[in-house]
């Protein structure tokens, strides 16, 4: 392990502990985490985002069960545990690709085949499916070494999340790991610790109805750092790459992943492309595009406002599956919202959920731009040009511009029989172009009068903006005239002279018919 004085290697897209360990690169120690996991329980689940260090994870369990010592020489667990004792492990992955029926049961038959080869069973003597080949092997290697087996499956739902756009697929896809899981309770007698990891968090039911006593530990306070980086460990393992980088904006652009354990995590990719890199970029987001995410937001009318503090039934985050795909638990197991904070409201727990950091914040509202039909390259630039006309107190070329972009937009955030919604459309529009460029704002801002629809922060300058619709053009001045009186008597800026700098009230009003800005006013307090 680095120190403070040596500098280690960057393990970056190194998902096998022995080379991670044998070249000498930075690891942050879990062990002890795993142990008390080992402790505490047998049978295991965890769901975390992709690239946030599972796979290492169970790279890492595969070896301590082993008894490769060697490896553990330095770390939490290396005295606490008993290095004569070593377990046959299987371990399942999977990380292809499964757009065809026979695909999963292909995967499965194949790793199992390898597995067997190591143990010296023949697989070409073997020609029953995929849950009977599992069965016989987790009986032959019992029996042949006289250990019970560890069971490792990574990736367990990827044959279904990668075809959720064939629900026919997926559902069979579902129905045939749910028998092969089913297998390993079935077969207890020969297991000695089973993790099953994952992204999503598929209800038991759906999926794990065979394997029911499997504890899912995804939001067990005690093992919320069990995966990704704390504050702590960058500021001691990776010491040395923090010289000539912006501590504070590290923490802005990539702390922030929270399950319910008392520290906020990093994201491991994000953090180790920094450092080789030496540059702030949306390192994990750029390695894979949600659209299906985007798809679900415009399809179900939900606005990208409505992704900030989002109060959301704790249930609901564990409601997952082909048939029931509720939204926010998708974003959250995904990793584009996290939960900020929890309350309890009588007998019912209740989570806050938000965007994890400025990386996930920005790139999504980008990415959703970019899906909307907007030219990717353009986005910032536009979102820049929309900040600088209002830094530059510029109010008829704000309102020409905002004119040009929301005319762009195709209007999927709106029901056209509700005025509230054509509204929401509008101020989502320029919510989208301002988190793009990572623009300091709130959404409908309370104060102890009244709410502004946005709050916009740059440099010095407050922006209380108030967006209203008309059903006719001509009622747009009456209109504007309300917006505004509305603003200065609910005092709707006051709360931001403290700050010292100028304070605008932004008044805009849209028409219903002609979809687009007709009247757009500002003054300032």
């Amino acid at each position: 392990m680095a120190t403070d004085r040596t500098r280690g290697k960057l393990p970056i897209g190194i998902q096998n502990f022995r080379r991670l360990r044998e070249r000498g690169c930075y690891y942050v120690d879990k062990t002890p985490l795993i142990r008390a996991l080992i402790d505490q329980g047998d049978y295991y689940f965890l769901s975390r985002p992709r690239r946030f260090g599972k796979s290492l994870l169970v790279d890492t369990l595969q070896e301590l069960f082993a008894g490769s010592e060697e490896l553990f020489r330095g770390l939490g667990i290396h005295e606490n545990w008993d290095w004569s004792v070593q377990h046959p492990v299987v371990r399942l992955s999977f990380d292809g690709k499964y757009n065809q029926p026979e695909d999963v049961e292909h995967s499965v038959l194949n790793q199992l085949a390898l597995i067997e080869h190591g143990a010296g069973i023949d697989p070409a003597r073997t020609a029953d499916g995929g849950s009977e080949r599992l069965q016989n092997l987790l009986y032959h290697l019992h029996h042949s070494t006289g250990r019970e087996v560890v069971v490792l499956v990574d990736e367990y739902d990827k044959p279904i999340l990668d075809v959720l756009d064939d629900p026919d697929l997926a559902r069979a896809n579902r129905d045939w790991l749910r028998g092969f899981y089913g297998i390993i309770k079935g077969s207890a007698r020969h297991v000695r610790f089973v993790l099953v990891t994952g992204v999503s968090r598929f209800s038991k039911v759906s999926l794990f109805s065979g394997l029911n006593n499997l504890e899912d530990i995804s939001l067990d306070s005690t093992f919320a750092t069990i995966c990704g980086y704390t504050d702590n460990d960058l500021d001691t393992v990776f010491a040395p790459e923090l010289p000539g980088l912006d501590r504070d904006e590290i923490r802005k652009w990539y702390n922030g992943y929270h399950w319910r354990g008392g520290e906020k995590l990093y994201n491991p990719f994000d953090v180790l492309l920094l450092f080789r890199n030496r540059e702030f970029r949306s390192w994990w987001f750029e390695t894979g595009s949600p659209t299906f995410l985007f798809r679900l937001l415009t399809d179900r009318g939900v606005s990208p406002m409505e992704l900030e503090n989002r109060l959301t039934d704790a249930t609901r985050l564990s409601r997952f599956d082909v048939d029931d795909m509720d939204l926010w638990a998708v974003l959250f197991q995904t990793g584009y919202l996290t939960i900020a904070g929890e309350e309890r409201i009588g007998v019912e727990d209740f989570y806050t959920l938000d965007y994890p950091n400025l990386e996930v914040r920005q790139s999504f509202s980008k990415g959703l731009l970019t899906y909307l039909g907007q030219e990717g390259e353009r986005v910032s630039e536009d979102g820049r040009a929309l900040i600088g006309l209002l830094a530059d107190n510029d109010f008829d070329g704000f309102a020409d511009r905002l004119r040009s972009f929301v005319a762009g937009i195709p209007h999927q955030w709106y029901d056209q029989g509700n005025l509230d919604r054509y509204e929401a459309h509008y101020l989502s529009v320029l919510y989208a172009y301002f988190r793009s460029v990572g623009v300091d704002l709130r959404v409908e801002d309370s104060s102890s009068r009244g709410r502004a629809d946005m709050v916009v922060f740059h440099g010095e300058q407050v922006f209380v903006l108030e967006f209203k619709m008309a059903e006719q053009a001509g009622e747009a001045g009456r209109i504007l005239d309300g917006a505004m009186e509305q603003m200065r008597e609910r005092g709707y800026g006051e709360q931001y002279r403290s700050r010292g700098g100028p304070v605008h009230l932004v008044g805009a009003v849209f028409g219903k018919r002609e979809r687009g800005l007709l009247e757009l006013r500002a003054e300032r307090i």
